[in-house]
């Protein structure tokens, strides 16, 4: 996508951004709604207090002016609570604009089961239906490519304008529906039915459709309900105890009262940081199935990452051959050539480019190819004569050539130990039961992907590479990497089992994976990111999906994780820290005159018995939009060990939820005070 075209885009965003205002004004009433407004016990415990002081003061039950006063901040205050819900909601709603636009009337050639192509609705297809899709063409719905490799422009989905390269046959064969195929030809078999494809899921979780409270979301509601149910009760019986010291105290001011006891703040904010949570995460181009995801990954200890691709650039190419003694070179080269010709990764593609440097292609004739498999880790090929030919790990070709009744050369562990200290992959190559020598192939660990498992350490994360390669490279990078443990020579039912040893200690685990032989582990982890770019099982299997396809995403959804844990728990602090300076400013107005003791409680020295309920209600229902910035945006995340973080957030969100109140309300009674005067 050129810059023109995504200037463009952004123009025809910027009105649904400048409406964004006045759309969740308007939810912000239409939540006033019952079957709404019952979803959040505070906040509607708020909206039934507006209710009976609208109704007392129609009843004469309570001064007119001060009645009307009490009423109107009460819906503000449910109102303000429902607008935050409401702008979270709205951001939601622009973000899945966006996607809408990416969604087009497609048609699709497909092809019939006498192998015709017949053009249809994209809306018409199946799962399993097999289309074409070539050059200029849009794909018409999400699959898997079976046949051919394309450079695809992702932009309408991702925001990325450079293209990617998807190719049949290997763990970066997915598609999405509504990209556009640059290059070439490609036949994808069909993945998603119509309404269900990830674009469509996407929108429905923008917008809050699909959205489910989290497990601490839930808890956290449980805690407010009670506190509401337990703070009800006493001021129930504040009557009964004001009768006894001679004090009539009315149905407004106890209504008053009730709201400032109540956590009101956290109460109207919650909805909104849980909504906030998905679209942070949505925004770094994360697909989170569900709410729980973003939150269980704030809860990680253990990260699994695959060293290739993760943190090595993935791109291993061959740079060196090395003959044993007695082989000429000639005769490797030629050799890695034969074992590579049916091997279609950029390993194999390199190795024959290397090699052909020197030698000339010959494809043989009447030949059997053997593909590399995460089981045999080994590739190669079969000749006329029972002549076989394999590359691969040092230990499968040892394997394979001892069972041929071959040897293993003392120099050989010599060559492989040589390369894997250097942080290369070694490949032994082997001629019948002949081992003829050693590929080097070279990869280069990531820029800064060493201060990133290091921020990941400060946060209480251990991080463990897997990978195939043998236990001297593995450990040459881990120490490269700075990871904390590794596991080499690693097949895919062993990162299941590690994953199963580490839950079972207790631990929550993450992990990264692509290909359908990762689907076991991204479904037993307790986070699977899936590349968008990877296969079909993968992306069912995990609980959010990488659009990008950066594998080191999962670092960035680990800290958005923590920061909507932190957001939460700063905001419900400061909340209940707050109300403390609110009970100061309303019981010495209750009971002062009474009881002359209880004004040593007015510390903030207000004016007025009404004017400090009126500016305690005041500053309980502003505060509510002056944090909704703040609950949207999240609170900054630095990586820090857990102690550290509830020190400060005792310090900021404590300390000033305590002290913030005061200096507010104090003010907003001067102010008040002066309205009274003048009046």
């Amino acid at each position: 996508m050129n810059t023109k075209k995504m200037d463009s885009e952004r123009a025809d965003f910027a009105p649904t951004r400048k409406n964004e205002f006045k759309s969740a004004l308007l939810d912000a009433f239409i939540k006033l709604a019952p079957h709404h407004i019952m979803r959040n016990p505070v906040m509607a415990v708020v909206w039934l207090g507006t209710v009976v002081t609208a109704i007392a003061t129609l009843a004469g039950l309570a001064a007119p002016g001060f009645g009307w006063a009490v009423t109107g901040v009460l819906l503000m205050t449910v109102l303000f609570g429902n607008y935050a819900e409401a702008i979270a909601e709205s951001k939601g709603r622009g973000q899945a604009a966006s996607l809408r636009r990416a969604r087009k009337d497609l048609t699709a050639r497909r092809i019939d089961s006498s192998g015709q192509e017949q053009s249809v609705a994209a809306s018409e297809l199946r799962r399993g239906d097999h289309v074409v899709v070539d050059e200029g063409q849009f794909v018409p719905a999400d699959g898997e490519i079976i046949e051919g490799l394309a450079t695809i422009n992702e932009s309408a989905i991702t925001g990325e304008s450079a293209p990617v390269l998807r190719e049949a046959g290997t763990d970066r064969s997915g598609v999405i529906g509504g990209t556009k195929v640059l290059s070439d030809r490609i036949v994808v078999r069909i993945t998603a039915e119509p309404g269900n494809s990830f674009l469509d899921r996407m929108i429905l979780l923008v917008e809050g459709s699909n959205r489910q409270k989290t497990p601490n979301e839930i808890a956290l509601g449980i805690l407010l309900m009670i506190m509401t149910i337990t703070f009800a009760i006493v001021v129930a019986t504040l009557p009964l105890i004001g009768g006894a010291v001679g004090v009539n105290i009315n149905i407004v001011v106890l209504i008053a009262l009730l709201v400032c006891l109540i956590p009101t703040t956290i109460g109207g904010l919650l909805p909104a940081i849980g909504i906030a949570g998905m679209n942070r995460a949505l925004k770094a181009n994360v697909l989170a199935k569900s709410g729980k995801a973003v939150e269980v990954a704030g809860d990680i200890d253990v990260l699994l990452l695959d060293k290739t691709g993760t943190i090595t650039h993935g791109d291993r190419q061959a740079t060196a051959f090395y003959a044993l003694a007695g082989v000429d070179i000639s005769q490797l080269r030629q050799a890695s050539i034969l074992a590579s010709l049916a091997d279609p990764t950029p390993e194999g593609k390199s190795i024959i480019k290397l090699a052909s440097r020197k030698e000339d292609i010959v494809e043989p004739h009447e030949a059997h190819y053997v593909p590399f498999s995460a089981q045999t880790r080994m590739s190669g090929v079969d000749l006329p004569g029972n002549r076989t030919i394999r590359k691969g790990a040092l230990d499968a070709i040892a394997a394979h050539v001892q069972l041929l009744g071959g040897h293993i050369p003392v120099e050989l562990q010599s060559r492989v130990s040589q390369v894997a200290r250097s942080g290369a992959t070694p490949l032994v190559v082997s001629d019948d039961r002949h081992i003829l020598g050693v590929i080097e192939l070279s990869d280069v660990i990531k820029h800064g992907i060493k201060e990133r498992f290091a921020r990941l350490r400060e946060m209480g994360i251990r991080t463990v590479m897997i990978t195939g390669d043998n236990k001297l490279t593995a450990g040459t990078i881990a120490a490269q990497a700075g990871v904390d443990d590794y596991m080499a020579q690693a097949r895919p039912e062993d990162k299941l089992e590690r994953i199963r040893q580490e839950q079972a200690q207790g631990k929550l685990v993450a992990m990264v994976g692509d290909g359908t032989n990762d689907a076991p582990a991204l479904a037993q982890a307790d986070i699977g990111l899936a590349m968008n770019s990877g296969t079909q099982a993968a992306k069912e299997a995990g609980n959010m999906v990488d659009l990008d396809s950066d594998p080191t995403k999962l670092l960035a959804v680990v800290e958005i994780g923590k920061q909507q844990l932190i957001t939460r728990g700063a905001l419900t602090t400061f909340s209940l820290a707050n109300d403390v300076s609110k009970y100061f400013a309303i019981l010495p107005a209750l009971f002062a005159a009474a009881i002359p003791q209880m004004a040593a409680l007015n510390i903030m020295q207000l004016s007025s018995p009404t004017s400090a309920i009126l500016s305690a209600l005041i500053f309980n229902a502003l505060i509510i939009p002056m944090l909704i910035p703040l609950a949207l945006r999240g609170v900054r995340f630095t990586p820090k060990n857990a102690t550290a973080l509830l020190r400060n957030n005792m310090l900021v969100y404590g300390l000033g939820g305590i002290v913030l109140p005061f200096i507010a309300i104090k003010l907003i009674d001067i102010l008040l005070s002066s309205l009274f005067t003048q009046l």
